[in-house]
Formats: C-alpha cells, sequence, structure tokens
C-alpha cells in the first residue's frame, strides 16, 4: 500500500508524510555512504586489504606460480644466487609478498651483501613478517615468513650492517613482486610514496 501511495503522487496524508520522511532519512544514509566510498583509500576501495585475504589452495598457486615460485613459497626452497630477478635490481619501489601481495621490504632498505640474493636491513612493515627456527640443514637458522599467506620468503642473519641494526634478511627473489614507484599508486600502494618523497629532500 505505501508503494502505491508513493508512486501515485504529492505526498499529502499523514501515512504519506511518514513514507516521505523514511525516504529523506534513506536518502542521507546512501549519500553518506557514497562519501565515505569516494574518499577510501585506494587499495580499500578495491576491497585490497588482508583482512579480506583467502590464501589461494596448492592447486590454484600451481596454476599462477612458475615451478620455482611454488617451490620456494610453498617448499621453502631456494633459488640459485646471482642467477634471480632481484639480486642486482637498483630501482626505486618496493617488494610484496608474490602470493598475498602484503608489503615486505623497500629498496631504500636493500644493499649489496655479496650474496648473491636480494638483502635488506630490515622490513618495510615488521607486522608483515614473521620468524621462526629452521633446522633443516644440520644447523640452526632463522626462517622469515610472510605473515598473511606464510610463505616461505628465505632467511635472516645477524652479520648485516652494524650502522642499521647488524640484520641481513637474505630473501628469494622468487617469493617477492616489485613494484616500482611509480606504479604504487596504481597498484594500491600509494602510502609508500611519502617514503620516496623524503629520498628526494
Amino acid at each position: 500500500r505505501g508503494a502505491r501511495l508513493l508512486l501515485a503522487g504529492p505526498l499529502e496524508t499523514g501515512e504519506n508524510r511518514f513514507w516521505e520522511a523514511t525516504l529523506k532519512t534513506a536518502g542521507l544514509g546512501i549519500g553518506l555512504l557514497f562519501v565515505i566510498l569516494a574518499t577510501a583509500p585506494v587499495s580499500q576501495a578495491k576491497g585490497k586489504t588482508m583482512k579480506d585475504y583467502k590464501k589461494p589452495t596448492p592447486e590454484e598457486l600451481k596454476k599462477k606460480l612458475t615451478p620455482e615460485q611454488f617451490n620456494v613459497t610453498q617448499s621453502s626452497g631456494t633459488e640459485q644466487p646471482f642467477n634471480n630477478a632481484y639480486w642486482d635490481n637498483h630501482r626505486d619501489g618496493i617488494y610484496v609478498d608474490l602470493v598475498s601481495g602484503e608489503p615486505l621490504f623497500s629498496s631504500l632498505d636493500k644493499y649489496d651483501s655479496g650474496t648473491g640474493w636480494p638483502s635488506f636491513t630490515k622490513p618495510i612493515e615488521k607486522q608483515n613478517v614473521a620468524t621462526k627456527e629452521d633446522k633443516s640443514l644440520f644447523s640452526s637458522r632463522t626462517e622469515v615468513r610472510s605473515t598473511t599467506s606464510d610463505s616461505h620468503l628465505g632467511h635472516v642473519f645477524n652479520d648485516g650492517p652494524k650502522e642499521t641494526g647488524g640484520l641481513r634478511y637474505c630473501m628469494n627473489s622468487a617469493a617477492m613482486k616489485f613494484i616500482p614507484v611509480e606504479k604504487l599508486k596504481d597498484e594500491g600502494y600509494e602510502q609508500y610514496l611519502k617514503l620516496f618523497e623524503k629520498k628526494k629532500k
């Protein structure tokens, strides 16, 4: 009945005034929702949040990753030194987890360790990496894994530059994706642009 009255013409009766007020309230709510969505960060507007992340099944990952990428990230493998994508990459940008996309390291913290693997002094976001003891090669090492996707990334050692804390995060290129600084905004990592703006100054 309410819908018929709303469509019939001017809202004059007490019942119709009720529906008119209801519509106005709903309209305000919809308008507010539009404003919130329009001003949300790119990553949030696209639904690109780690809270929403669901890790693909091994079968799905095998279709998306190369054999080496799957071996490194899912079976804790190690790629060859001096024969990987990022060991000598000197471009500005950030390195994200290949599986989940969570930010891991910045080129600002990358240095030449002479090992043939990409090495960093610290993660870009501490909460995005986790460590655990690794006794797989007859010795005790500290493994580094991504927090969200639980991918194997590499290991961390205490022989890094002393002036930056003495740590060396020795990572596998096959576990990461490099996002150059000029593509950070388009890829949903706009919040990290400020790091490189400071470098220019």
